[in-house]
Formats: structure tokens, sequence, C-alpha cells
């Protein structure tokens, strides 16, 4: 199979195969000897992401690729059982895809098996970063907020950083304490925000601080009720966050130094919940973040505004990470707010739809082949069509109520947030079918005397699927 010449029509005549390439990049080759340089981000549906040294993402077809990048593909994805990585909060492209394949597509009964289990992760809701063999989280012990790297292997715990102090004071609110936020590893760095707006640079190997910003003292942001709960996106050499306020709500940071390199003076919005996700919109690329009563872009270089959408339903905490796709934006939070499909691929963004049909809190939605899959308040898991907003399927019952969603090589991972069961079903719009489930095996000390429940996203990587309730951290295989 031939790479088609339509996919390149998007690369610039100086960045194309058989063009200038990039001595640091990886050098991909099609099966008709053109090349292109970049670096690989992720590999999901038989497409390889591509991040371009201009910062551009691409899309190229796997089958298309030469043997040896196939090869390197594979490696990367867990099909040739090499570990693959997953760099931050719903993965590298942010898309909460896994790269696996090759998983287990029913579970045997008490579920799959359990290779090990860690109870060194303190308080908190933060997911796992997995680079390199190690698995990084944060959480809160003895009043000190840390980041906490883990063997892959076998779940002992390999070092510990002081991320800030963590009393708890103003965001505990009885739903318990602890980060939120999931690290972000890069090049050999961890970087990790506390509850507080503490933002920490450390040496992914050993723990060594790096450099260290506040989002209060230092950009005048302020705790929101719940605590900051962004997991910071590297872009580049950038670093970005949304400490918010009136000095301009996102920051970009050079991550070697943390020196401030804009920030977004023009969006002045409070921090909520969500994290920033890359848009590449007619060849520019820019940030999109989603606040309580606004959806807005801007440009990645300068910080400029590029457009807003108001979002007047928000209310009490707008949480879930927006999707980008083709050109649009997809939103949605809870409290009866419901979601929208904005379209920002002309001079101004404009609402496509908007309804109540998925009405996510925090457990977040994936996309695939053009359907959403996510829990929805009172409505248990949904299914709903990107382009329409049409709902067309939903399902609930005794352990499918509310939680966290996960896609890998077919299945849908969900965590329900008030049993602890873990559950597998198809992705598919043709209806639910659930495919094996299991409790967690122990229910941590905790969360009792709190209202918090069971909210970490759950992760699957190199066959192995990472489970944790705030100090426990599961690790199972899914491979079989």
């Amino acid at each position: 199979m031939t790479i088609k010449p339509p996919l390149f029509l998007a690369l610039a005549a100086t960045i194309a195969f058989g063009g200038i390439q990039s001595a640091d990049a990886r050098i991909w080759t099609d099966n008709q000897g053109r090349t292109l340089s970049g670096d690989f981000v992720s590999v999901s549906d038989g497409k390889v992401a591509v991040r371009r040294p201009n910062g551009k993402v691409v899309q190229l077809p796997l089958a298309g690729l030469s043997k040896v990048d196939q090869e390197f593909v594979a490696k990367q994805g867990n099909a040739g059982g090499a570990e693959g990585s997953w760099t931050s909060f719903r993965g590298g492209s942010r898309t909460d895809h896994s790269p696996d394949k090759g998983l287990l597509k029913k579970w045997p009964d008490g579920g799959p098996k359990l290779l090990w289990q860690s109870q060194v992760c303190g308080k908190g809701y933060s997911g796992p970063a997995i680079v390199g063999g190690k698995v990084y989280y944060t959480g809160t012990i003895d009043g000190k907020a840390k980041i906490i790297c883990l063997n892959v292997a076998d779940g002992k715990e390999v070092w510990s950083s002081d991320l800030g102090d963590d009393p708890a004071d103003g965001y505990n609110t009885g739903w318990g304490s602890g980060p939120r936020g999931t690290p972000t590893v890069s090049d050999g760095v961890v970087y990790a925000i506390s509850a507080n707006g503490s933002l920490t640079a450390v040496d992914a190997a050993g723990g060594k601080r790096k450099w260290s910003k506040e989002f209060v003292k230092d950009f005048g942001g302020k705790v929101s009720k719940w605590g900051y709960s962004e997991s910071p996106l590297v872009d580049g050499d950038q670093l970005i966050v949304t400490p918010g306020g009136k000095d301009g709500a996102i920051v970009a940071l050079d991550k070697k130094t943390g020196k401030t390199i804009w920030r977004s003076k023009e969006l002045t919005d409070g921090a909520e919940y969500s994290s920033v996700v890359i848009a590449e919109v007619n060849g520019k690329k820019q940030y999109v973040q989603l606040f309580m009563k606004t959806l807005a872009g801007v440009d990645a270089e300068t910080g400029k505004l590029l457009w807003t959408s108001k979002w007047p339903k928000g209310r009490t905490a707008v949480i879930p990470t927006p999707i980008y796709h083709d050109g649009k934006v997809y939103m949605t939070s809870g409290y009866g707010a419901g979601c929208k499909l904005v379209d920002i691929s002309g001079t101004e963004a404009k609402d496509v739809w908007q309804n109540t049909e998925m009405k996510n809190h925090h457990g977040g939605v994936v996309l695939l082949d053009g359907y959403l899959y996510g829990f929805s308040d009172g409505a248990g898991l949904v299914c709903q069509k990107f382009e329409t907003g049409e709902k067309v399927w939903s399902e609930r019952g005794k352990g499918i109520g509310k939680g966290a969603v996960h896609y890998a090589d077919g299945l849908l991972y969900c965590v329900d947030e008030d049993e602890g069961s873990v559950f597998i079903a198809e992705a598919t719009p043709k209806g639910f079918s659930e495919k094996g489930r299991f409790p967690m095996p122990k229910e941590t000390e905790l969360r009792k005397g709190t209202n918090g429940k069971v909210w970490t996203h759950p992760v699957v990587l190199d066959g192995k699927l990472y489970l944790r309730d705030q100090d426990l951290v599961f690790c199972y295989d899914v491979k079989g």
C-alpha cells in the first residue's frame, strides 16, 4: 500500500517527504522511498501521529510506511512487547487512546491477573504518566504534595520528590485532598502541579528539582474551589499551564528554565479544572482551553486570543478536557450543563449544535470513528454522534452509573466511581456489550470520612491496566 499524494498536501514545501530534515528528529520513510523528519507522538486506528520540527502534527498511514518504521512503531505501542509511553493526562495526543493492540477481548471470571499493587502514593486523584519503565503519580503524604516514581515491573517506589506544602486549606471542601492533576514527562523531566498551584519540574531519573513556580504568587492566579486540577501540556520547548487571572489565564513557559514566554493577556478567566489541548487549524497551531463560561483558543506562538465561544450553562465546576477533531471542538460539562460542538475552521468560532445528551462531570469522553463515548450524569454510559450530537445509545444500571472511560484496542475501559468496579465494553455504535468486570481488590482507607470516590482515570499501556484509589495503585495483565 502506498501513501497517496492527498496525505501530503498539508505538508509545507520546506519540510516534506524528500525535503529539509531535522538533525534530531526521526527520519520516516514511506514505501516509495520518500522521507519526512519528525518525532513519534502516538499510533491509533492505523495512523501514526508525527510531530514535525515546526510543531505541526501530521497523520501517516501505518501500512504505507517502510518495514523499519512499522517495526519502530510496533515497539512504541506494544505490538512487539516493548515499552511504550504515556507521557501525560489522556496520553501524548490527549485523546485517551491507548496505542496497545492484541489485548484480551474478554476477561475471565474474577478479572485479569493482578501483577502488583502499591500503597505509597498518598492522597490524591492523579492518573499515571508512564515513560521508560517508570510510572509517575502525584499524591500528598503528611501534608506534603509529592511526585512519586514507581517501577513498571513490580510497583516498587524508586523515588519521591516534594511538590510543595499541601495543607488542603481552601480546596478540600469535604471531598478529599491531594493533587488532582496528572504529571507530564518530556525529555527526562517530570512536570507536575499541586492542588494549591505549585508547579515543579524535576529530573525523571532521580527526582531532583530543576525549577518551580507558584500560580498564585508568580502569576496572580487563584486556587479554585476544588484545587488546581490541570495537567501541564508540553509542546516543543513550551510548557503550557493555566493559572487563570487578570494578567492572562494561560501561560507559556520555557520548559527548561520556567521563564515566561508569553501570557494570554486578552483572556482573563479564572482557572477551572480542564487541561489544554493542541489544535491545528488551517496550518496554524493554537491552544484550546475550557473555562467556567468560555471555550477559547489562543495562538501557540504569542498567546493572542483567536476566538471564544460562550458557555453560559457552565456551573459549579467545568472539568472535562475538550476534544479537537477536523476543525471542530467538542466540549461538555456536568451539573446539567450538557455539550456542544464548535466549528473553529473559519474566521470566527460558530456553534454547530448544542444539547444535553452528554453531561460529563469529570470522567472524560473519547472520540472514535465519529462517535463519542462517556458517562453522562443520570444517563449512564452514552454513545453520541460527533457531527450531529445525536444520542445513539445509553446504558445504565448497577455498576454503570458514573465514572471514567479510556479506549484501547476496540474496547472501552471503564471505572465505576461508586463501586470501584472496572469493566470493559465494545466501543461500537451498535450498542452496549460488556465483556468482563471485576472489583478492585481493596478499598483505600484515605477516603473514609470524605465524599470522595474512585475518580482516577484508568490507563492501558504495554498490556498493563493501571488503576488507582488514592494511595492504592493496582497493575493488571490485560494482554493475557
